[in-house]
């Protein structure tokens, strides 16, 4: 009679265990499919296509357009060229834009053979070696940060002081991938974002439409250039991506983080590198500034292109059709 009761004690608690493992699966699958339903699907609807990538190799300098290229964490890539990783300084290590020197709007910065080659009006080229151990590295200040840069030598300093026909002497830095990057100032950006020398995030798309749409309202017509973005979308309407929150090209995937605030350097003409300071501006200001509870991000700075931080990255090439994800 022991040995009955013990047997039918051990069955009633293996089916008391194997009702446990079996309510806690039950309970997982459950999760699992709820999950599953929960979860809005995400969904690729085409907004355009991309038209043109411009790689700009030297903050404010002359933009190469390029019919692929790598989009990495910190921006477009061509070859040994990388997104505004090339700086002009002055001699203390402050940045120099084309708001303070508008001729570097036709400045060109490309690369050949282990050599940075400069181009400029009037000038003869320029060729130097990248790398070259008596380089010195040097701290600079841009947008309030400090950064570095190594420094190009002396005769790339004597070739863009003359060229810039300075009264104090410039010096062209390099951002190497070992330096520490900037953040963004802007505190919509993830905190893990860190680019080299733009002004804020590391990827800027534009439509060819918005760009019409101004040109429309302006007695001169403008070009994409002048407002140096890297991805110029075709076939869509004005504006519409200040509604792409999220967007796939190709394997590459971007996300919006904020509009683009506009400032003087707009009014340099990007064929002649002659500052207005005042057209296309002032027409911007007229229609595209921002609503009233973002001024606090773009005080009275019109808004024209989308920053967007890289996700996933890839490769770009013009005629890749632009989604934008849907959940």
């Amino acid at each position: 009679m022991e040995l009955r009761a013990a047997a039918v004690n051990a069955l009633a608690q293996h089916r008391k265990v194997a009702l446990l493992i079996g309510g806690a699966g039950a309970a997982l699958l459950g999760l699992a499919v709820g999950y599953k339903y929960l979860r809005k699907p995400e969904k690729l609807v085409r907004v355009g296509v991309v038209s043109q990538l411009l790689v700009h190799p030297l903050k404010s300098g002359k933009a190469l357009s390029v019919a692929l290229a790598e989009c990495l964490r910190t921006g477009l890539k061509f070859g040994d060229l990388q997104d505004r990783h090339w700086m002009v300084v002055t001699e203390d290590g402050h940045m120099v834009t084309g708001r303070q020197e508008p001729r570097l709007v036709l400045m060109r910065l490309t690369c050949e053979a282990g050599q940075v080659c400069l181009n400029g009006p009037n000038m003869e080229e320029l060729k130097v070696p990248m790398e070259n151990p008596q380089n010195r590295v040097l701290d600079c200040r841009v947008f309030g940060a400090d950064i570095q840069g190594r420094d190009c030598g002396e005769d790339a300093s004597s070739w863009v002081t003359r060229y810039l026909k300075a009264e104090k002497t410039y010096r062209l830095v390099h951002f190497e991938p070992q330096m520490k990057g900037r953040k963004p100032e802007e505190t919509l950006f993830p905190k893990d974002e860190e680019v080299a020398y733009p002004d804020c995030g590391p990827v800027m798309i534009l439509s060819e439409a918005s760009v019409k749409d101004l040109s429309s309202k302006l007695e001169k017509p403008v070009t994409v250039e002048r407002f140096r973005p890297n991805v110029i979308i075709s076939d869509c309407e004005p504006f519409d991506e200040d509604s792409w929150e999220e967007i796939q090209i190709g394997s590459v995937r971007l996300k919006r983080v904020m509009a683009c605030g506009r400032c003087i350097f707009t009014t340099v003409d990007p064929e002649t590198g002659v500052i207005s300071r005042k057209e296309p501006l002032d027409t911007l200001k007229s229609y595209r500034l921002c609503d009233p509870s973002e001024k606090h991000l773009y005080k009275s700075a019109p808004l024209f292109g989308q920053l967007h931080t890289v996700r996933k990255t890839g490769i770009l090439q013009v005629g890749d059709e632009v989604f934008k994800i849907v959940r």
